[in-house]
């Protein structure tokens, strides 16, 4: 057992404390969106508070004091994912945009006719549309890394995929629907030895385990903020400047060009090169706010006690006879999805809710992953590292509840 105090870790968060249909809240659905420290909330509201104006070349106190709060975020960014470059940080408003960002600015520059797109059979719904629209408007094809029964990908396969025609792979880190924890290190470098860069999903592997962007090797690396305890409307791209440089902006405007005539623009140098407009500036203080607290915490020692604490919840259901966990990959973080015998799963998230219980039942954005496993959509808990034992017993006591109810 890994010695991680979590009743000291919940006390900061102040959600948690509520009661829900008159039973104490249980909060399972960490992979949508995580809950807030209340060191963050109390940074962010400091921020409206008493810094509140816009940011970049304001010479007046406020914008000043904003602006190194903000650039100062950035930084923090550069240190949890060991980036090379700070301006190599882009901020966006979440994952979905950065990888449209990412999807189109690549896209316009590097993809052509005939040319081939790869994502794989477990990607979120925000790492497969945009890349179809790119294919769609660069007359490229987008093709598929297949997995198996256990929600694997068979990397055998990946490996035929790839080839001179290849431009991008674009492949989550961890499967939002599954868990799944994707051999990214592995895939990177196998694509290299084409000359392909890769574009990964990394919204549910940096709230859960360190990242190192640079072992990795990623070309991109995308993430939001709100799923690592930070305020929605925050989130990052990060590129590798070889790549960036070459790319057009995704969007254009105020902040981020250098020179403006009617004949021509020229376009400011990174990060501002791709954030065009006033940002969400409190967001982005609050996703620094966020990685502070991480940084506290012993975020290596966190991961290790939600990994174990996904093993115990994920038996105890399992141990249920008429419930299937879908999703049985050998490497996992924080996702455990099941299904029950002839019972929906709205009506599991409807029941659980009624004891206080919050998941997430549909199909999770990833349409083709529940085609896959032939259901029309699973119940998904989803963990944290202020998520206890005694919680995963709640849920699986509420599950044997549901069937009860349907019996």
């Amino acid at each position: 057992m890994t010695n991680w105090d979590v009743e000291k870790v919940r006390k900061d968060f102040p959600v948690l404390s509520q009661m829900v249909n008159g039973k104490p809240l249980v909060y399972l659905d960490n992979a949508a969106s995580s809950q807030v420290p209340q060191s963050v909330i109390d940074r962010t509201s400091k921020y409206l508070a008493e810094e509140h104006s816009n940011i970049h070349r304001g010479v007046h106190y406020l914008s000043q004091h904003a602006t190194t709060a903000y650039e100062a975020a950035r930084e923090k960014v550069k240190r949890f994912i060991n980036a090379p470059d700070v301006n190599c940080c882009i901020f966006v408003r979440g994952t979905t945009e950065g990888i449209n960002l990412v999807a189109h600015s690549y896209g316009t520059g590097f993809i052509n006719e005939g040319d081939e797109i790869l994502v794989s059979q477990m990607e979120h719904h925000s790492n497969i549309i945009p890349w179809q629209v790119a294919a769609e408007e660069r007359g490229a094809k987008l093709r598929v890394i297949p997995m198996n029964e256990r929600g694997e990908l068979i990397i055998e396969e990946y490996d035929k995929l790839l080839n001179e025609r290849t431009k991008i792979v674009a492949v989550g880190h961890v499967s939002n629907a599954l868990g799944t924890v994707n051999p990214i290190k592995e895939m990177i470098a196998t694509a290299h030895k084409f000359g392909v860069p890769v574009c990964v999903d990394a919204a549910q592997s940096v709230p859960h385990f360190p990242v190192d962007v640079q072992d990795l090797d990623a070309d991109f690396f995308v993430f939001s903020g709100h799923k690592m305890f930070a305020p929605t409307g925050s989130g990052v791209v990060y590129g590798k400047r070889d790549w960036l440089d070459k790319m057009p902006p995704y969007q254009t405007g105020g902040s981020q060009i250098r020179t403006v005539s009617f004949e021509k623009t020229t376009y400011a140098p990174l990060p501002a090169k791709f954030e065009a407009g006033t940002p969400a500036i409190a967001a982005g203080i609050g996703l620094g706010a966020a990685i502070d607290y991480l940084n506290s915490i012993d975020f290596a020692t966190a991961a290790a006690y939600e990994h174990e604490l996904l093993e115990y919840a994920t038996q105890r259901l399992a141990d249920i006879p008429g419930v299937k966990i879908v999703g049985t990959a050998a490497e996992k973080a924080s996702v455990l999805s099941f299904t029950i015998e002839d019972i929906h799963p709205h009506d599991i998230g409807t029941i659980l809710d009624q004891q206080g219980i919050a998941v997430r039942a549909g199909h999770h954005c990833a349409q083709p992953v529940m085609q896959f496993f032939d259901v029309p959509a699973t119940a998904r808990a989803s963990f944290a590292f202020y998520n206890t034992r005694e919680e995963a017993d709640k849920l699986a006591d509420a599950v044997q509840k549901v069937m009860e109810v349907f019996a």
